[in-house]
């Protein structure tokens, strides 16, 4: 009998109002039942929200370095769990298991960073143009925050929503993705051991139409915070917009790593294969196109095509897998979707394209490691993100066509360049567009304490992690203090003064 899991409701674990169920499976293993989740509606978010609601009137008025002791404790009962968690997200979400201990790490980091933030909410203080008077900015929590996580980082995306969120004096309400709740739940566990008050944290399980639109439509949810697909972030803007509320997106990507003529081609073929398969290619960051120099493109293609081939496809829980198998069916075929429409474009396929099989793969949703080449900026699969192990081969004469090509997408997340010219790697810092650049690295690996997000269709100009995320949580309030023991009428007296 599979085991059933609830949401996470005023300090209690309930069942859904619905009283219905969805399934959980493992992708590697589809005949693997992980357990059995509430198929939640918005009675449950209503209930979510109106317990968060309550709880933050108490929540806020905690001093703020208390409130980041919730933190601390949750960040060391993570580490604790580390490695049943990650077994636990691997067995659900598919990565390799060094991959999701990377993700649980970075739930633990978060913890630790974000709890610093509690002795650091800083405002300013500054001169006022009056005499006796005083001027400083505080930052104060806005409310209820609304959570919506995707399944490919499941414990380290909520870390870097719900953290912050909560340090600022927030109350949250956590959905996850429906492919990894057991994550979501694991994580809000650790947080209720950790002390977290009834209706801090809160999680319902369930559908994006159904309880997604539910929390961004309901009007005690101060702010928004989603990660996933351009197209839904958009509507969630949409409606976001009709009240004014707080939104923070973080969207698509269509990444892309560089390579000159003079870079080191073994380190720059080591970065195209974590930065393109890792995860199986499903991070928001993974390397979509290699944008090569002529000069050394046929060099550096002969170099990563045997690399690729060697890759080793497998459940995540073996330690010698290298790459695991896509979320879902719905995901194998829209990747696999894709790699048709690079071949009727007239890319030529040089590995891949097909799904994986044979002994234990046939059980799971595997797809080949694959790279196209001869590929033009203007195919879809040089500008639409395919969010699986699929590589694109672009040819470039320069530094500056290199750049233009990266540039010439709809999204700007993450970008990489390889050169030993450190005037080259300074003008592409300058000129790409794109919220990360890494100079000698692939595109993937953010940490904790510099800002991640991006420009154009890849977010909304907020950022997650860094101090920065502090803007997404809290709102400014300017505070005068007049000691004068009069009126005093700012510009109006100033100017009298002057005149």
């Amino acid at each position: 009998m599979a085991e059933k899991f609830h949401n996470f409701i005023a300090g209690r674990w309930v069942e859904s109002k619905t009283g219905q169920w969805f399934e959980n499976r493992n992708p590697a293993d589809k005949n693997d039942l992980v357990g059995l989740f509430p198929k939640s509606d918005a009675r449950d978010v209503h209930e979510a929200v109106a317990a968060a609601k309550e709880a933050q009137k108490a929540w806020r008025l905690v001093p703020a370095p208390k409130r980041a002791e919730l933190l601390y404790k949750a960040g060391r009962i993570l580490e604790e769990r580390k490695e049943a968690l990650s077994r636990d997200m691997t067995r659900e979400m598919g990565k390799v298991l060094n991959e999701t201990r990377g993700d649980v790490q970075e739930a633990i980091d978060t913890a630790y960073y974000a709890g610093g933030e509690g002795r650091r909410l800083f405002g300013d203080t500054c001169p006022v143009e009056l005499p006796n008077k005083f001027g400083m900015s505080v930052r104060c929590p806005i409310g209820v925050a609304g959570l919506i996580t995707p399944w490919n980082f499941p414990m380290a995306i909520p870390s870097w929503k719900s953290f912050p969120a909560l340090v600022c004096g927030n109350t949250v309400v956590l959905k996850p993705a429906g492919d990894t709740p057991l994550s979501a739940v694991n994580f809000v566990k650790a947080l209720e051991d950790a002390g977290a008050p009834p209706g801090v944290v809160n999680l319902v399980h369930g559908g994006g139409t159904e309880v997604g639109a539910a929390l961004v439509e309901h009007p005690d949810v101060r702010v928004i915070s989603f990660t996933g697909s351009t197209a839904v972030g958009k509507q969630i803007a949409s409606s976001c917009g009709k009240s004014l509320k707080r939104l923070s997106l973080e969207l698509g990507g269509k990444n892309a790593q560089i390579v000159m003529d003079d870079a080191d081609l073994d380190l720059a073929v080591e970065g195209a294969l974590w930065g393109a398969f890792g995860t199986t290619g499903q991070r928001c960051t993974a390397t979509s196109r290699l944008i090569v120099h002529e000069r050394v493109l046929a060099k550096f293609t002969e170099m990563l095509l045997p690399r690729v081939q060697a890759l080793r496809l497998g459940n995540g829980l073996d330690s010698n897998s290298q790459v695991g198998p896509l979320v879902n069916e719905q995901r194998r075929r829209e990747v696999h979707q894709y790699v048709r429409i690079g071949v009727e474009e007239g890319a030529t396929l040089l590995c891949g394209g097909e799904p994986a099989s044979g002994g234990s793969l046939d059980h799971g949703w595997f797809y080949k490691p694959t790279v196209f080449t001869n590929v033009t900026r203007s195919m879809r699969i040089a500008r639409e993100e395919i969010f699986g192990p699929v590589v694109a081969i672009l040819r470039i004469g320069s530094l500056e066509e290199a750049v233009d090509v990266l540039n010439d997408t709809n999204y700007g997340l993450s970008s990489s360049i390889y050169t030993r010219d450190v005037n080259a790697a300074f003008r592409a810092i300058r000129d790409i567009e794109a919220g990360i650049t890494y100079v000698n690295g692939p595109t993937i690996g953010a940490e904790v304490q510099l800002p991640f997000g991006g420009v154009k269709e890849t977010g909304n100009g907020h950022r997650e992690a860094s101090h920065t995320v502090l803007d997404t949580y809290t709102e400014w309030k300017s505070i005068y203090v007049d000691y004068s023991g009069r009126l005093q009428k700012a510009q109006i007296d100033t100017h009298d003064a002057r005149g």
